[in-house]
């Protein structure tokens, strides 16, 4: 069974200036599913037509909480989202969420931009790709209020509390593992990822960032996810194959529209 990266940015540098060197070398590693993720409304064109040009690329689309200041307005953003979920290969919605460690976008701009991705979610039944930092209890509020019960999605390059998984896992997401896992000071985070069951488990790369060791301080790429994969199997107690099998099952499972068109 091969494997999916579930979270990366093709087109951003330097992946961007080699897209097939980038998937040949995934390719060498087992690695022949990649979901690149949007992060702004003015990306949707590149990160729809990078996933038109490979059969095993999907994408997202989505505006991260940093560039919700200057994205569209509420209604508008839902329209546009919904619009533009009918690209056959775009399978989710995001990377969207929260984020109060920075403050690149007030916090209430964020909470609109997350509702509009939301309901645009219910209305095209896919899944959210969410990415929260800082902002647990805010962002469990909103897929339980305005997701009411039916919003389904991951929670993207895991970092929070046992608090924050418990309540993803009670709410039906899945929980995405990243490079993170592999760092020396990361012990809490891999404790936290004992209490994930594999049938909830996606790994991902966040290529460009958060390359895994031993390849901290370098752009990460695809290709290096099998590090992660490693870690967690290790972590879990099981065999890397079945970890592949298992991340690509749930990611299909999740990813309904990719499992139509792609296995």
């Amino acid at each position: 069974m091969f494997l999916v990266d579930s979270h990366c940015h093709l087109d951003y540098d330097p992946m961007a200036f080699d897209i097939p060197g980038t998937i040949r070398r995934a390719h060498d590693q087992n690695i022949k599913g990649f979901l690149t993720v949007c992060t702004d409304l003015a990306k949707i064109p590149a990160v729809t037509a990078i996933a038109d040009s490979y059969e095993d690329v999907f994408a997202t689309i989505g505006v991260h909480p940093h560039a919700t200041q200057n994205t569209l307005a509420d209604q508008e953003l839902y329209s546009l989202l919904v619009k533009e979920a009918s690209h056959p290969k775009v399978i989710g919605f995001g990377e969207t969420g929260l984020d109060y460690y920075y403050t690149h976008s007030p916090h209430e701009r964020q909470k609109s931009s997350f509702k509009a991705h939301i309901k645009a979610a219910l209305t095209c039944d896919l899944p959210l790709i969410i990415h929260t930092r800082d902002a647990e209890e805010d962002t469990i509020d909103l897929i339980k209020t305005v997701g009411k019960g039916k919003a389904r999605g991951v929670m993207h390059c895991f970092s929070g509390s046992s608090w924050l998984r418990d309540q993803a896992l009670d709410l039906g997401f899945y929980i995405s593992a990243s490079g993170i896992l592999t760092f020396k000071k990361a012990d809490g985070l891999r404790e936290i990822f004992q209490g994930v069951p594999l049938e909830r488990l996606l790994v991902e790369t966040d290529a460009p960032f958060l390359s895994p060791e031993p390849y901290r301080g370098k752009p990460n790429e695809p290709a290096f996810l099998v590090e992660t994969v490693k870690k967690l199997a290790e972590l879990k107690k099981v065999s890397f194959d079945d970890l592949c099998s298992k991340t690509t099952q749930n990611f299909l499972t999740l990813f309904s529209k990719a499992r139509m068109s792609c296995v």
